[in-house]
């Protein structure tokens, strides 16, 4: 059987906003527990993550506030579209995520859903601190300089 090119680590839903909002130090994997309903949505590919987070809940961990919208062809089996999502990660990990969290300030946010080459549905985390309005502006300032090196070395061959 031929692998299908297009469904390796095909990016669902992208947080564009986190990196510009948070300055990010770690990156983490974690699966997704989902219902079949939530699946098929997701395949179509119009799940948000743009105001999404994630946080401990007793001893698990969850994904907030995530859009995924109800798939049509189910009728009455369809599920919630902002219910909290469990995370499937390590106990070392959750563990590591709450200390972080709760001691030292820091925020998890998803930075993007995706299938993996397996075909299951994975979450990037990042665990970052927010960016005051002036470390926004450094970002923008030294994106646009970036920008314009290339735009310079491109027409100077």
């Amino acid at each position: 059987m031929a692998k299908d090119p297009k469904g390796a680590n095909r990016v669902v839903a992208d947080n564009r906003k986190a990196r510009f909002n948070y300055e990010i130090v770690d990156t983490y994997e974690a699966g997704i527990a989902l219902t079949g309903t939530e699946v098929k949505s997701l395949r179509s590919g119009k799940a948000t993550i743009g105001e999404a987070y994630a946080g401990p809940s007793g001893d698990e961990f969850f994904l907030f506030n995530a859009y995924i919208p109800e798939y049509l062809q189910a009728n009455r089996f369809n599920h919630e579209t902002r219910r909290p999502r469990r995370l499937l990660l390590h106990k070392n990990q959750i563990n590591k995520l709450i200390g972080a969290t709760q001691r030292e300030g820091f925020t998890v946010i998803p930075l993007k859903i995706y299938f993996n080459d397996r075909g299951r549905a994975k979450v990037e985390l990042g665990l970052g601190r927010g960016k005051k309005l002036h470390d926004k502006r450094e970002t923008e300032k030294e994106r646009s300089w970036n920008r314009e090196k290339a735009r310079l070395m491109r027409e100077k061959g």
